[in-house]
């Protein structure tokens, strides 16, 4: 797909003057975070503020580029921009119900020799990641044990789903997935950065991969957690399996950080 408005949107964008990819590439912005200058184009982020037609206001990200390419099975040597293999992981974790970003407006296109796209989703709101404070084991939110259990129920949800389709994320870091508390000791979670997703065959790799990535950047959390998640991750009781997983996914950490 080249074209997407969500239907929800439409009229927002229209009020907001934001109708079309012209005026949505013209649109001066302050970055939210530095253009990345590679692979022979750039890309940036801005987070925008759109006025309601009935009143208030909601945060969105636009992330363009141009010549900013990433190669898959279909296009191995020309390649595809990064932001509409983004769109459309999206839509297939959409597809599958895996929790993510919803996306507002996505286009791409070629205009005097460029390939340029951009992708807009709806602002997380409520939502923190969990590297942020918020999340640290024994703190304001994590603060008590019913509530770690809860909230590693609710991590490990999200990973078997994503693994149990085939996906392996490849960047499944604390700082791509965001919590909110949903009440009753629940959590919503989603995730983010899908641009280096892969499909695999087997599962178990994708397993270790995101397992190992998240392990390692989850810093607050002790040796006995990570333990008790990888329990709660293959629905057992810690045993003989969840300790061999540790070990393979341990040795993976160590090796990581040298």
């Amino acid at each position: 797909m080249e074209h997407y408005i969500a239907e929800k949107w439409q009229d927002i964008l229209v009020f907001n003057n934001l109708d079309t990819r012209d005026k949505v590439w013209a649109l001066e912005t302050e970055w939210f975070e530095k253009p990345n200058y590679c692979r022979g184009g750039w890309s940036g982020v801005a987070r925008l503020e759109l006025t309601l037609p009935l009143g208030g206001k909601v945060g969105v990200f636009l992330k363009r580029q141009e010549n900013h390419m990433t190669r898959s099975l279909a296009h191995p040597f020309t390649g595809i921009p990064t932001f509409a293999k983004e769109f459309n992981l999206i839509t297939k974790f959409a597809e599958k119900k895996i929790p993510s970003l919803d996306v507002v407006y996505f286009e791409q296109w070629r205009e005097e020799g460029h390939q340029r796209a951009f992708i807009m989703t709806e602002e997380l709101g409520g939502y923190l990641p969990l590297s942020s404070d918020a999340y640290k084991m024994g703190g304001k939110t994590l603060h008590s044990q019913p509530l770690k259990n809860a909230f590693f129920q609710s991590l490990a949800n999200l990973m078997r789903r994503m693994h149990d389709n085939h996906f392996k994320h490849n960047c499944f870091y604390p700082n791509h997935v965001f919590a909110k508390p949903s009440g009753q000791g629940q959590f919503d979670l989603k995730v983010i950065d899908l641009e280096k997703v892969k499909r695999v065959w087997f599962k178990k790799s994708a397993s270790i991969r995101d397992l190992s990535s998240f392990l390692r950047h989850a810093t607050s959390w002790s040796k006995e957690d990570k333990q008790a998640f990888i329990a709660v991750y293959l629905q057992e009781k810690p045993g003989r399996r969840t300790d061999r997983l540790w070990q393979k996914i341990n040795a993976r950490i160590k090796k990581k950080l040298g």
